[in-house]
């Protein structure tokens, strides 16, 4: 079951689920809606020849101050993360769905995924200018939505390598067990 606006908030007050800043014009009728952060991480594509799942990422870090704007040049992506810090009780699930406004722009901002229960941390977004032109967002602006939901009963909740990240964190998918076992 989608958690309601209203339950969100109540959720917030009562400390069962932590969204932090938390302002309450964020709070829409099914979701609430998270800020973009100021940290931001694009591919150095002079030192990176491909990317590899075997290896971290060279990433360029682009760093603004509140309020500033960010350009996302066309046909480019790049990695940001929300101004909230999220804190997921081991009974609540969420995904990200980018704002139809900034859509309707040309950006796509995404999630891999979903956001496990027992998750806490930053949420890296993925985004995609997919317009001719650049466009600019800015620090601190309504991006995104998280959309919560109930799950059918208590999770043990997550244990995995973006357990507590803080800013922008790049792909970590050469850590996953499989490719671990691989490798020895």
């Amino acid at each position: 079951m989608i958690l309601s606006g209203q339950t969100i908030k109540q959720y917030v007050y009562d400390n069962q689920l932590s969204i932090t800043p938390f302002q309450e014009l964020s709070i829409q009728p099914a979701s609430v809606d998270l800020r973009l952060g100021t940290e931001f991480l694009v591919v150095d594509d002079i030192s990176t020849p491909y990317l590899s799942i075997d290896k971290p990422a060279n990433y360029q870090e682009i760093e603004i101050a509140d309020k500033e704007t960010i350009t996302i040049p066309p046909q480019s992506f790049m990695l940001g993360t929300t101004l909230e810090h999220i804190g997921l009780p081991g009974h609540l699930t969420a995904f990200v769905e980018g704002r139809s406004s900034i859509g309707r722009l040309g950006v796509f901002i995404q999630n891999a995924g979903w956001i496990d229960p027992g998750f806490s941390g930053q949420i890296t977004l993925e985004l995609f200018n997919a317009n001719r032109v650049p466009v600019k967002l800015q620090a601190g602006m309504r991006v995104c939505q998280l959309v919560i939901a109930e799950v059918d009963q208590e999770t043990e909740g997550y244990s995995g390598k973006y357990l507590f990240q803080k800013g922008t964190t790049p792909s970590r998918v050469y850590m996953d067990r499989e490719r671990k076992e691989q490798q020895e």
